[in-house]
């Protein structure tokens, strides 16, 4: 086939994948395709228009590196990244719902006994995590896997303070007691800012959108028989809840923190100093069969 134009080019690339490899290989070329020349069509871009859209993907991946991902923050916010998620849990009633896992999340965190305080000496306000894992039909989970991670009260990961000599803090992994009940100390995580110092922040800037993510927690909670979870705890009252950067707030993963005096006992231990609480209840969908 030859002579191609904008009505006849579509048929003929898609006829060029009759001998993909795959089935899955040609339905996804397919769509790729589709949408893109529909994309082309909607929009009909300029010769300079489209060199600037290539030289923003290029950009993209020239920011990658061993410790920043450009490519996954701009799936995170378009909102990619959320759907994806969306897709691969579609989980059954009573199971706590998921969001993403974010760049920040380390494999080696160390392995920390229940109660312990995994930001000693840290400035910001005590937070007590008291928190159970259960299955979505009520079960106790004993023995689950917990994994916590998040910022500090300037909204900085400890990743972030690695190359000026910075160590592990704000991040461990947990497991649960006899009866799926895990408990420890931290501080009070803040609202903090994607980085957006590459070509995602001049997207950003751009669409006239800010970069923040509302203060939360991160949990990573595993069972032998059910799904990994991998979410977050929102904290409630903060501002940035309805205007999350990556579309990852849902109503259902948002807490209120309750604050309590000085004096006042938990975790097996009295507080010299007020504090604050999160509670939650994570349930846990049953393994799902493989697509």
């Amino acid at each position: 086939m030859r002579n191609f134009d904008e009505k006849n080019i579509t048929a003929a690339v898609l006829e060029r994948f009759a001998g993909a490899k795959t089935p899955r290989a040609r339905a996804v070329s397919e769509a790729l395709v589709r949408h893109l020349h529909d994309f082309i069509r909607e929009v009909e871009p300029t010769f300079e228009e489209w060199e600037q859209g290539v030289s923003f993907l290029t950009d993209v991946g020239q920011k990658c590196s061993a410790t920043r991902q450009e490519f996954i923050l701009l799936s995170d916010t378009l909102g990619v990244s959320m759907l994806v998620d969306a897709i691969n849990h579609r989980l059954p009633k009573g199971a706590t719902e998921t969001t993403v896992l974010g760049p920040f999340f380390v494999e080696t965190a160390p392995a920390m006994p229940l109660g312990a305080d995994i930001s000693p000496g840290m400035p910001g306000e005590p937070l007590f995590i008291d928190a159970c894992v259960r299955a979505a039909d009520g079960e106790s989970l004993p023995g689950a896997t917990i994994e916590v991670w998040h910022s500090d009260k300037d909204g900085y990961y400890d990743v972030q303070h690695y190359d000026e000599g910075g160590a592990v803090a704000m991040r461990a992994r947990f497991t649960a007691d006899e009866s799926g009940r895990f408990w420890l100390w931290t501080i009070v995580p803040s609202f903090y800012p994607i980085p957006d110092d590459g070509p995602v922040g001049d997207m950003l800037r751009a669409q006239g959108r800010h970069p923040y993510r509302p203060a939360h927690v991160h949990f990573m909670i595993s069972a032998p028989g059910y799904e990994k979870l991998v979410t977050h705890i929102f904290i409630d009252g903060d501002k940035y809840l309805d205007s999350d950067v990556v579309f990852g707030v849902k109503d259902s993963l948002v807490r209120p923190l309750e604050r309590r005096a000085a004096g006042t006992e938990a975790g097996g231990r009295t507080i010299d100093r007020p504090y604050a609480v999160m509670a939650y209840e994570f349930a846990l969908a049953p393994r799902l069969k493989a697509r």
